[in-house]
């Protein structure tokens, strides 16, 4: 039997079984929603008992996969290896200190309520912080008892608040012109740029200025994605401005999110090796069915090979965004030693894609790391001198423990237009007390900055803190002395940090299960899974699920994403917002438009969708 999916977006998912015959590989994941199944535990699958799981790569991706292997799928923990290049798990998920050069985080993570599979992977993950409670109800009491919120979203002139309120500023053209690439098919955006499908108008609001530097799009990005974004996070359109629409964690995502899922999967028996780099995976191909065979990997610099069985379930990361980092320090720039395409994760990915089509094109995201890659910094407050200049814009005291920024500020008239933020601190469990740990970014690291004058990619830490404290509204006779005295800046480059976003077509990303496989999956950002949104934690997990409840026909729905975008509701809310409080027979509309919302509105006399767009203020 194999189960055939039959899914109207806005109702729960209903399975259909069909006969099929015999030698067809047989698919058993589904989407759910609601409770029912979500407070259900399934039955052991058949032959767990006997599978083996090998995970390429120890990234949350992979993390997440143990531990849905060993709660729902039921595999023995010890029959679980984690094979991670580098030294620790937790790959994009960093955070860590470095005593020859500091405090590092590469970046951070915006979580939000209706991360379904993230939520339901960390119910069960035990914390680390307090006995008898998982790591979901951390966060949750967390930020119930500390809601995040930006009272400052965005600078100017020195550390002059841009005013920007609640308001996303966008002319009738451009809110128009957004809401068509809304309701655009997806197959009319493959291999198109937002370049193609927005204008000048659009990019001069204060949405654009939010979208671009929330999520990291640039204007050559894939207008799929940004469509896909825009129905993903539909329901927090009003939060976008002012970010009430996020929360995070107490610490770094390292400390707070990969230390007790490892901790946890470390008690279960998962085997972790460090030091491994599987270079290849190679497949027997069937008519029904694909195979793989043998896994090749360096081990202490040999290379080694594995025979497989149907028995050995292999997950590969293909790709990462943090492929290739290079860090610098308070005084050296860092330094890129790679070209377009190289890196270990890409490697792999291209020896496992050019055996099969259906295992992706990853040339079409590692190909051009001018377009993919962006700078990134992390700035101690070795004492309280520039503290008061981050209390001055964000308007909270930063050593109180609680919010500090909540979210980014952005520099609206940074040349590499920066970002910068302070969680709640300390950062890091092992921060000094009386240091902050925060968080700067550039979009544009090619453009010589306003205040040191060069580059973000040639500058050292302390010259990016300069940069940064000129913005902060700093005296610039103060600046050189601040940055060198009173910070310690760490510089990162990622020259693929936004590989995910470049443009693509059906079949770029492959399927996290391609299309007969029985025993491998894909894992992580460039696996494809319907309707998601990559550059999450929840686009990691969600794979994960998807990959373990097919590959072991867990009888248990995957939870399928939020449906904000099938809501009435959130869609004449998020109107609502997006229009400035305008209502819709105040634009102004194109003649045809006009007359067909006349012609509408007529219609809707009298009825309950009178009543909702009354309610949400367009009418």
């Amino acid at each position: 039997m194999s189960a055939f999916l039959s899914q109207q977006p806005h109702c729960p998912v209903v399975v259909h079984f069909q006969a099929v015959p015999a030698n067809l590989v047989m698919v058993y994941m589904y989407y759910s929603n609601g409770n029912y199944e979500a407070f259900a535990k399934p039955r052991k699958p058949a032959g767990a008992d006997e599978k083996h799981a090998w995970l390429v790569g120890g990234g949350l991706a992979s993390l997440a996969a143990a531990a849905f292997l060993i709660r729902d799928g039921q595999v023995p923990g010890n029959h679980i290896h984690v094979l991670e290049e580098a030294e620790l798990p937790g790959g994009a998920c960093d955070g860590l200190f470095r005593p020859e050069m500091g405090f590092v985080i590469r970046g951070g993570r915006e979580m939000e309520n209706h991360y379904e599979c993230l939520w339901d992977l960390y119910r069960s993950i035990p914390s680390l912080e307090q006995e008898g409670v998982s790591v979901l109800d951390e966060f949750y009491w967390l930020n119930k008892d500390d809601p995040n919120f930006s009272m400052n979203r965005a600078t100017l002139e020195q550390g002059r608040s841009a005013e920007t309120g609640n308001r996303f500023e966008l002319s009738d053209a451009a809110a128009l012109e957004l809401m068509g690439l809304f309701f655009t098919r997806d197959e009319d955006l493959y291999d198109k740029t937002i370049d193609d499908v927005l204008d000048e108008e659009f990019y001069k609001s204060n949405f654009w200025l939010y979208w671009q530097t929330m999520f990291a799009f640039e204007t050559w990005h894939s207008a799929l994605e940004m469509k896909l974004y825009l129905q993903r996070f539909l329901h927090h359109i009003g939060g976008l401005p002012d970010l009430s629409a996020l929360k995070f964690t107490k610490y770094n995502q390292y400390e707070s999110l990969i230390l007790p899922l490892t901790k946890y999967l470390e008690e279960q028996g998962v085997q972790f090796e460090y030091g491994v780099k599987v270079t290849n995976v190679l497949f027997h191909f069937f008519p029904d069915r694909k195979v793989a065979h043998q896994m090749v990997l360096l081990r202490g610099g040999r290379e080694e090979t594995m025979d497989l069985t149907e028995n050995d379930l292999v997950f590969v990361t293909n790709g990462s965004c943090t492929e290739a980092s290079a860090l610098g320090d308070n005084d050296h720039p860092p330094v890129v030693d790679v070209e377009s395409g190289q890196g270990s994760s890409w490697e792999l990915w291209k020896n496992i894609a050019v055996q099969n089509p259906l295992f992706g094109r990853p040339e079409k995201f590692c190909s051009d790391i001018e377009a993919t890659r962006w700078e990134s910094a992390t700035v101690t407050l070795l004492d309280d001198r520039i503290a008061s200049y981050v209390e001055k814009i964000s308007h909270r005291d930063p050593y109180a423990g609680k919010v500090v920024t909540g979210g980014i500020v952005t520099v609206k008239d940074s040349a590499w237009l920066m970002s910068w933020t302070f969680n709640r601190q300390p950062h890091f469990k092992a921060q000094p007390e009386g240091q902050l740990v925060g968080w700067i970014y550039g979009l544009y690291p090619d453009e010589p900055g306003d205040f040191v004058g060069k580059p973000m990619k040639e500058c050292t830490g302390a010259e990016i803190c300069m940069e940064w404290l000129y913005h902060l509204g700093v005296p610039e006779n103060e600046i050189e002395t601040l940055a060198h005295t009173a910070a310690n800046t760490v510089p990162c480059m990622m020259p693929y940090v936004t590989a995910f976003f470049m443009p693509r077509a059906a079949g770029d990303r492959p399927d996290v299960v391609p299309e007969g496989c029985v025993n491998f999956a894909f894992l992580g950002q460039f696996a494809q899974t319907p309707r998601d949104t990559i550059f999450t934690t929840e686009y990691s997990v969600r794979t994960a699920m998807e990959t373990v409840y097919t590959l072991l026909q867990v009888e248990r729905g995957v939870p399928e994403v939020f449906g904000s975008v099938y809501d009435l509701r959130c869609l004449l809310n998020a109107t609502h917002y997006l229009l400035d409080g305008r209502r819709l027979t105040e634009m102004k509309l194109p003649l045809p438009y006009k007359l067909a919302l006349h012609a509408g509105l007529e219609k809707l006399q009298g009825t309950v969708l009178e009543e909702m767009l009354e309610r949400y203020q367009l009418i």
